[in-house]
């Protein structure tokens, strides 16, 4: 009968155990390859240590017993995809009343690490003829080719990709949307960044568009329920004027979606129609009327607007007056002084766009679409760890309370036209 191992017994052994066991343990650890591995590792620990405190249970000790053993430490090494939990042996320098490190661990751990660096060093700008002197300049010993960099990258930046598209959310609690589109590696990329009530960026969505067409947008927004996005008690969305992006949020989220329609891009469409000396003046107006805290008051100088601009451009007017009542929802919610800076304007996504096409600026050749997608979710990861949270985050229990409402309101009308 085959003797079993488990692999909690051999955390502290050595190769030479190894060799010194039946056929069917050695079998047992080929199996289990990371058993070997952690064996090696585990040689190579105990050989520093030997150097300087010496053999285990000898009175001869190097460096005049300057070392002592002192037990272990919990650690880990990963190999690859593997991550190996190890007993990492102490030492104790008598002469300096202190611990000391092992180099071999620490060398170790920087193995470990040379997957993130690569992908970091990639992702923050590096042109790929640059990888090598870089890579090595960071591994000091440990040399990268090229290709192994290449593909290293290839390698991290999937997983990347895979995580970003699996990732849950039921553990987040949102209460905002920005959905916006760009142009960005040559190709309209459309994305979708949530805000949570703790006031957290987080970019949750990403599809490749010919166009901002409603059907791939619903397809995208659906998927983020199917991942776990609750809505059910209001989410303000943040949208431009895309008629396909306003669509889809409604089909998607129904009366659930609050829409706060940009007001940067509203004003921007209204002087687009207009000369420059004509410009320059309703573009104050506007500025000034989106400020006013008060709805009643802001909408009444807007629609005031729209009277004068019939007189100078029919098609400006027209643009004003189209979705007006969507980029006053904040004033009408009574949330424009706390969360206007926020929440009135796309400048957040705009923001986050900016800086993904600053990392997405150094590939010279876009080979296929899946490349595409690589480098926007490695790029996202990045932005995520440095994005601010929103102002006044902390009264955006307030932002809930008041969508919760005006969705109530909304399914009532629902029903009631129904």
């Amino acid at each position: 009968m085959a003797v079993k191992v488990k692999p909690s017994s051999i955390n502290r052994k050595k190769i030479s155990w190894l060799l010194e066991q039946d056929m069917n343990v050695k079998l047992q650890a080929m199996r289990h390859h990371l058993e070997i591995t952690r064996m090696l590792i585990n040689d190579i620990l105990e050989d520093e240590v030997t150097q300087h405190a010496g053999q285990r249970y000898r009175r001869e000790k190097p460096h005049d017993g300057q070392y002592s053993r002192w037990g272990y430490n919990p650690g880990s090494v990963k190999m690859g995809s593997e991550r190996i939990r190890i007993d990492v042996p102490r030492m104790y320098d008598n002469s300096n009343n202190s611990n000391k490190s092992l180099e071999t661990y620490e060398k170790l751990r920087e193995l470990q690490s040379v997957d993130e660096r690569v992908l970091k060093a990639v992702i923050l700008g590096l042109s790929t003829r640059n990888y090598e002197p870089v890579i090595k300049n960071l591994m000091d010993s440990f040399g990268i080719s090229h290709s192994s960099v290449s593909n290293d990258f290839i390698e991290q930046s999937s997983s990347r990709l895979e995580m970003f598209e699996n990732r849950g959310l039921s553990d987040y609690d949102f209460v905002a949307l920005f959905i916006d589109g760009k142009y960005l590696a040559k190709e309209q990329v459309l994305i979708v960044l949530g805000v949570t009530l703790q006031g957290e960026k987080i970019p949750i969505g990403f599809i490749q568009t010919a166009t901002e067409n409603s059907k791939s947008i619903s397809e995208l927004l659906s998927n983020l329920i199917e991942r776990g996005l609750k809505y059910e008690d209001g989410l303000l969305c943040v949208i431009d004027g895309s008629k396909g992006i306003y669509k889809a949020v409604n089909n998607v989220f129904g009366a659930s979606a609050v829409i706060q329609r940009c007001q940067w891009h509203k004003r921007e469409n209204v002087l687009s129609y207009l000369p420059d000396d004509k410009a320059a003046g309703y573009r104050r107006r506007m500025n000034k009327a989106y400020n006013i805290e008060d709805y009643q008051e802001a909408k009444k100088t807007l629609l005031k607007i729209i009277d004068d601009l019939k007189i100078d451009n029919m098609s400006a007017a027209g643009s004003l007056k189209e979705g007006l009542e969507e980029t006053l929802t904040l004033h009408r919610l009574g949330l424009t002084a706390d969360f206007k800076r926020s929440f009135s304007t796309t400048n957040a996504i705009e923001n986050l766009n900016s800086q993904i096409g600053k990392y997405l600026r150094n590939v010279k050749k876009w080979t296929n679409s899946e490349q595409r997608y690589r480098w926007v979710a490695s790029a996202l990861f990045e932005i995520e760890k440095r994005m601010r949270r929103v102002d006044n985050y902390k009264k955006l229990y307030e932002m809930r309370a008041a969508l919760k409402q005006e969705v109530d309101i909304q399914k009532k009308t629902i029903k009631n036209v129904a």
